[in-house]
Parts: structure tokens; sequence; C-alpha cells
């Protein structure tokens, strides 16, 4: 536990939006909150009407930090992000997604290195990647530190800057002046909201990597949602040229070749071989014309791409992917 005086702690607010995860990993996600070292908390569960034992398992929780609200009706996900910014009582905030979890001096972490400031835009640590099953697959810190914003947008499209919500503690009043999380498809929201935040109020990097962010391999059941991921792009790659005037042209550069891969992974998981091919000119028309996706990409949901992977990790000594 943090020795700093009391009065100078900060309230945060973790918001765990959920559904229908009871008995999964809503149990992890949780209890990691729970954990916290950090004193002064706020955990707000909201429960996007699910049909299984959620609320129950959450009251069961007799902690005075947890706040449960069930939705009468249901909502779009986003529409519930933006329920818990609404409701947030913290200086920052949280989405913590209910199959992710934060280790245990996560929030300490974070507020030591602003000093128990509140007027920081966004305070990020490095992440861990981890599967259905919780083995961890890759990890990265946060080692970008004191980039500007334009350094570090170029840094995130290089890899060598990871963004997820579960490692991105925001300003709350900033992100409700904001609008709280919105793109066109609200694809992208999560970053449009971030990466203006920590433009306009700046950003506190932590190295240290203090969150698992779950990786799924989901499919895409056609070309419209790779539409609307190219649309969300521009959009984001349009806001990070705008902040970031005097390294706009080459942010632009990187941006549409980043995208490029990015939406062409996407549409690698559309179910039908012509539905793929479809979405694949789609996202190569929206980026220019100039950068290809890879054989691997066009064949990657077919067993066999899926036989070489296996054997290319064994022989890296890689733990199997898990679905």
């Amino acid at each position: 536990m943090s020795s700093a005086p009391a009065t100078t702690f900060p309230l945060v607010t973790l918001a765990i939006p959920t559904y229908n995860r009871a008995n999964g990993y809503l149990r992890q996600t949780l209890r990691s909150a729970l954990a916290q070292t950090y004193p002064n908390i706020d955990i707000l569960v909201s429960d996007n009407c699910s049909p299984d034992d959620t609320e129950r398992f959450v009251k069961s929780h007799a902690d005075a930090r947890v706040r449960y609200v069930r939705h009468a009706t249901p909502l779009a996900p986003n529409d519930n992000f933006n329920f818990c910014v609404e409701q947030a009582r913290g200086d920052y905030f949280l989405l913590l997604h209910d199959d992710d979890a934060i280790d245990d001096d996560f929030v300490e972490t974070c507020l030591k290195a602003v000093d128990y400031r509140t007027n920081v835009g966004v305070i990020r640590t490095g992440v861990r990647a981890i599967n259905s099953v919780s083995t961890v697959i890759d990890e990265g810190r946060a080692e970008i530190i004191g980039l500007s914003a334009g350094d570090f947008y170029l840094a995130w499209m290089s890899g060598r800057a990871v963004h997820y919500c579960c490692n991105t503690l925001i300003n709350t009043r900033a992100l409700r002046e904001l609008g709280g999380f919105r793109s066109r498809h609200n694809c992208f929201q999560d970053a449009m909201a971030a990466f203006r935040i920590l433009a306009t109020h700046g950003r506190i990097d932590v190295p240290a990597v203090k969150v698992s962010n779950r990786r799924h391999r989901g499919k895409l059941a056609h070309t419209a949602r790779v539409i609307e991921w190219c649309e969300d792009s521009v959009d984001l790659l349009n806001m990070m040229c705008e902040l970031a005037p005097a390294q706009a042209t080459t942010i632009r550069e990187q941006g549409e070749k980043y995208f490029a891969k990015v939406n062409f992974s996407r549409a690698a998981d559309v179910q039908s071989l012509w539905g793929r091919i479809k979405a694949f000119f789609l996202v190569y028309r929206f980026f220019g014309y100039r950068y290809r996706p890879t054989p691997g990409m066009l064949f990657r949901t077919t067993a066999l791409y899926r036989g070489l992977r296996y054997l290319k990790r064994k022989a890296l000594g890689l733990p199997p992917w898990v679905d």
C-alpha cells in the first residue's frame, strides 16, 4: 500500500461494462479490480441485460467500492461504455472490458507516476496479451516516454507503442468534455478519444507491464463491417494529422500503410472466399491502391494456414494460439 497521505489520493473509477460473463472472464476481471493496492477506487459494473447470473455474482461481493447497475433494456455496446463515463465518480477513468484484467498495483503505479495530480490527460502502461485460457502470448512495455503527440502516433503505427482500453487511464473531465467514446462507426472510438486527449491534455507513460488484454479470434460475416473499419481508420488518420500538423505528411504516409495492413487483416476474417476477395479490394481502394495484401492474408482461414502457423509457433517455442 502506498504511504502517501490519504488526502492526496484522487478517486479512480474502474468501469466494467459486461454482458453474460458471470461464469467466465468477469470473475477474473472483477477480482483484479477489487485487488487494487490503491486505496481510493470506485468500481462500476454496468450490466447490459445479461441473461446469466451476473447480478447475483456481483452483489455477492460485499464491498462498498462496488456499484452495480443493470440496464432495463439492452444498449449498444458503445452506449454502455458512455453510460459508464457519465456515471464515473473518479478524477480518472478506466474502461475495463469484462475479459481483461489489471495487475494489483496498476492504479497505484499510474497515480504515483503523476505524483497524484489530477490534470494529466492520459496515463498508460505496458500490456501483455493473453489468450482464452490466460496464457501469455505477447507483451510490450510502454517505452515511448516523453514524445510529442505526433511522435507517439508514429510510434503507435510502427508497433512501438501499444494502446488498449485496459492500459489507458483517461482524465474523466476531459473525456466528458469530448463527449465520451465516439467515432463514425464506433470501431476506433477509444483511440479517437485517447489520442485527442493526450494531444490536448498531456500524457505520462509507465514502462512496466501492468495489464492483461485478452485476444480473441473473431470472424466477420460480411464485408460491410470491413468498410466501417476502413472509414473509421480514415477518420482517425485525419484526426492525427490535424492534431500534429508539423508531422502531418509523415503521419499520413505511414498511416495509410498501417491502416491498410490492419484492415487487410480484418478482411482476411471474412468467411467466404469471394467475400474476402471483395473486402481486400475495398481496403486496397480505401488506402490508395499502394499497399497490397499478402497471399497469407487471403488464405488465413484455411486449415493449411492454421497448421503452418501452429508449426511455426512450436518451432519458435511459443504457446499455440487457443481460440
